[in-house]
């Protein structure tokens, strides 16, 4: 095995050990820490910034990380991917982290209006483990280790 690879798995396994960190946490339109709540692109910005794997100061929507990482889609997901799912107009407007070949991390159930804990906590809005498909069948995968880290 390359120094490369073995450098990519350890990054792979310290970021679904760190997204798996935040789980419980509430969801905040536009947060990104674990003080006030985030959002899912601000969620998946904290562990691949705690990784290394994106510069500090660095902010995206979910489709922003789409665009950034569409050239290492994927047929089947496994840990550490990024999942995206699209609206009608083919945009990403939403992004998770898989844990293992099944499941994802994210930070879901809020929109616009929830930007406090109050807020999330009426809207069952918060960091989830869910099944793959839970959001349908419209996503993509992208694996953001591949291309060098």
């Amino acid at each position: 095995m390359s120094p490369d690879y073995i450098k990519q798995q350890f990054l792979r396994a310290a970021a679904v050990r760190y997204v798996w960190s935040f789980l419980g946490l509430p969801y905040r339109w536009g947060g990104d820490d674990p003080v006030g709540g985030f959002d899912c692109s601000g969620l998946i910005v904290e562990v691949l910034q705690g990784v290394g794997l994106l510069l500090h100061g660095t902010d995206m929507t979910a489709n922003g990380f789409y665009l950034r990482y569409s050239a290492h889609v994927v047929t089947k997901g496994y840990a550490g991917c990024l999942v995206f799912w699209f609206n009608p107009d083919n945009l990403a407007t939403h992004v998770e982290m898989m844990i293992d070949d099944f499941h994802t991390i994210g930070a879901s159930g809020g929109g616009s209006a929830t930007t406090s804990s109050e807020a999330a906590a009426q809207a069952n809005a918060y960091i989830k483990m869910r099944p793959l498909g839970y959001r349908g069948q419209n996503y993509k995968i992208c694996d953001p280790f591949l291309g060098g880290v």
